[in-house]
């Protein structure tokens, strides 16, 4: 998603209009045609990449899901490998952690919108799918803040990743982007607030 740096394929061209469409107006009121006119492709054409609508919003909410836990497990096998155990690497690791749920919440604002909305509208292995894999990246963010702060409960530590969560994932109702004091400065502003929630059950 916003890690790439290669031009985008025509299904993830797809997959980013579709998302931002329905976001914007809502599941049922964009049709095919529509997501087809903002690539450049008929409506009917589509279907060569994804059998419909409900097809698109399954990748999109499954496909973030698993991103996630894929970029946090990568982001601790990285911090492992470069230092050894200990609150240290820890630190480190929760910051890394925080920076990229930071990079998602800002660059795939969509996302947020659609899973707020429309995750029910997905069929129940692909509902179930998505929480499994977001039940995984919560208990890996639950385990380092609990080596950050060994006295924390799992318990509250779970509820700490929660509530950042939220924190983090408010971004879309912060206004337009343009209404943001730079991206930069955002993203340096929920970091620390994101630190200073963890911070705070720290010290219970």
């Amino acid at each position: 998603m916003a890690t790439r740096t290669d031009a985008p394929t025509r299904r993830e061209q797809i997959l980013k209009e579709a998302a931002r469409l329905f976001a914007e107006r809502g599941f049922h009121g964009v049709g095919v045609d529509e997501i087809g006119a903002a690539v450049g492709i008929s409506g009917p054409g589509l279907y060569r990449h994804f059998t419909g609508k409900d097809a698109m919003l399954a990748e999109l909410l499954v496909g973030i899901s698993g991103q996630l836990l894929t970029g946090a497990k990568r982001r601790l096998a990285e911090a492992e490998g470069v230092t050894g155990s200990g609150s240290g690497n820890a630190e480190a690791v929760l910051d890394s952690l925080i920076e990229g749920h930071i990079d998602f919440a800002l660059d795939d604002r969509p996302l947020i919108t659609l899973h707020d909305r429309e995750l029910d509208r997905l069929r129940d292995a692909d509902r179930k799918m998505v929480r499994q894999l977001q039940r995984q990246y919560v208990e890996l963010w639950v385990g380092v803040v609990r080596e950050v702060y060994p006295a924390v409960t799992e318990p509250s530590a779970r509820s700490a990743v929660h509530s950042v969560f939220g924190l983090l994932n408010s971004t879309p109702h912060l206004g337009r982007p343009g209404a943001l004091p730079g991206r930069t400065v955002t993203s340096e502003l929920l970091h620390r607030m994101a630190r200073g929630a963890f911070a705070a059950v720290g010290v219970e």
